[in-house]
């Protein structure tokens, strides 16, 4: 790790961060689409094959004081991260295909990008994947564990982390789920804490989902976990217990891709030049593994209630309700096959403004899911070990810092989550300046015109 110069009067002591000696170890339950497009991806760049685009670990700069100094490091040279060189990867899932298979079966990366790093994709082999069908109706594989009860599937996934601990010399570890969206579920007395989670473990509780399991057992190892799925998971009391109990940070849920990306961008448009909104009606079609899950009425209420709560968080009704009181808001998935992972997300917005007069703005999103989804988990691995590394962010658990990434962001309880892409922004980037004794950029900045 580079010497750091010593902190001038307007700066504060960094915080102390551990340097990111030896490999890391990324451990992904469910090797579908997102997981092998972000596995091949960071071996395509290593080998020099391709560029991080959408990555803000590897492309991102940050600005450093004022405007006039002009100190814009990129991030990965400002704060210590984990060097792409130094990971190493294993999962967990359903289905008995490599990397390289389960690739080339998503369709998302050409062959001609997939065959010349096929014997490294070949080598990545999923483990026996904890699934249970009344989570996710619409898939089911041959790959999975057995075991008398769920608190023994617990304890496979842990032997499981254990073991790739040792046999990958990996000097640290991250758990990020990458699999499919379970059936809506609420918290219950099975999550109020360890205690109760245990015993439901041990009894085969209906309130314990496959993704739980996978968490309790990465937060048990010390290890930090990121959920990419609207499902419960982390966002538990149980949880925040044992992640901040065992120094192992959590963040989630669901990773902000396609259409809910573009409300985060254009919502807090609106509300900045005070523009009405009366009704905003999304459709998507979508036909990889996820759109398959999401046919199911239970996955989809899922997906739907994390993507509800974005417009109401950032336009904030009850402050302006004259101008958002009142708003019809609508979101379809459906699954259609043809497609494959190239989603289209089509947005109808009726918006109103000077005098009341309405207007409409369309949106044709036509995207590619995992594409959007690989550099998400890319820097949610790197950050999540920076804050696993960090003495002021380890024993936080929840790091809202993260939220930038996700559909539905984990906060403190009680506080509601900011969902705002451009506060989220300013929030990451800020995190990083303090945790460097830098100081926080305010844009205030009237010093320039004393």
């Amino acid at each position: 790790m580079a010497t750091r110069e010593k902190p001038s009067s307007s700066k504060r002591s960094g915080s102390e961060i551990q340097a990111p000696t030896g490999k890391l170890g990324v451990m992904i339950p469910g090797m579908g689409a997102v997981a092998t497009t972000f596995v091949a991806g960071v071996e395509a760049v290593r080998k020099g094959l391709a560029k991080p685009i959408g990555s803000l670990t590897q492309m991102g700069t940050i600005r450093l004081g004022k405007r006039t100094d002009a100190r814009s490091p990129k991030i990965k040279e400002f704060v210590p991260l984990a060097a792409l060189n130094d990971l190493v990867f294993t999962g967990w899932d359903l289905f008995e295909d490599d990397m390289y298979t389960a690739a080339s079966k998503a369709g998302v990366l050409d062959r001609s990008l997939l065959d010349p790093i096929k014997p490294f994709l070949s080598s990545i082999k999923p483990r026996k994947a904890v699934f249970d069908r009344n989570y996710v109706k619409r898939l089911d594989g041959p790959n999975v564990k057995k075991g008398k009860n769920k608190m023994e599937l617990a304890e496979q996934v842990r032997d499981d982390i254990r073991e790739f601990r040792k046999t990958s010399g990996a000097a640290r570890l991250i758990t990020i789920w990458c699999g499919s969206t379970e059936t809506f579920l609420e918290p219950s007395a099975a999550h109020q804490s360890l205690k109760a989670f245990e015993k439901a473990l041990a009894q085969n509780d209906e309130a314990v989902a496959p993704s739980m399991i996978y968490a309790y057992a990465s937060l048990m190892e010390g290890v930090p976990f990121a959920n990419g799925a609207p499902n419960l998971t982390v966002d538990l009391p149980v949880m925040h217990e044992l992640s901040r109990k065992n120094e192992a940070p959590i963040c989630g849920k669901d990773f902000k891709t396609g259409q809910t990306l573009m409300k985060t961008i254009l919502a807090p448009g609106f509300k900045a030049r005070l523009l009405g909104l009366s009704g905003w009606y999304s459709t998507n079609i979508l036909g990889n593994r996820d759109g398959e899950v999401l046919d199911d009425p239970g996955s989809f209420k899922t997906k739907e209630e994390s993507k509800l709560g974005v417009l109401e968080h950032i336009l904030q009704p009850r402050l302006y309700p004259e101008l958002y009181g009142n708003i019809f808001h609508k979101v379809r998935i459906n699954y259609y096959p043809p497609r494959g992972d190239n989603k289209e997300g089509w947005d109808n917005i009726d918006i109103f403004g000077w005098l009341g007069y309405p207007m409409q703005i369309k949106v044709d999103f036509l995207c590619r899911d995992s594409i959007l989804a690989a550099p998400i988990v890319l820097d949610l691995v790197l950050f999540l070990d920076l804050a696993r590394r960090s003495a002021e962010l380890k024993g936080l658990g929840i790091q809202e810092w993260l939220s930038f990434y996700f559909k539905s962001p984990m906060t403190a309880p009680g506080l509601y989550p900011e969902h705002d892409l451009f506060i989220q922004l300013m929030k990451l980037k800020n995190t990083l300046r303090h945790l460097r004794g830098e100081q926080l950029i305010t844009h205030l900045e009237l010093e320039y015109y004393d």
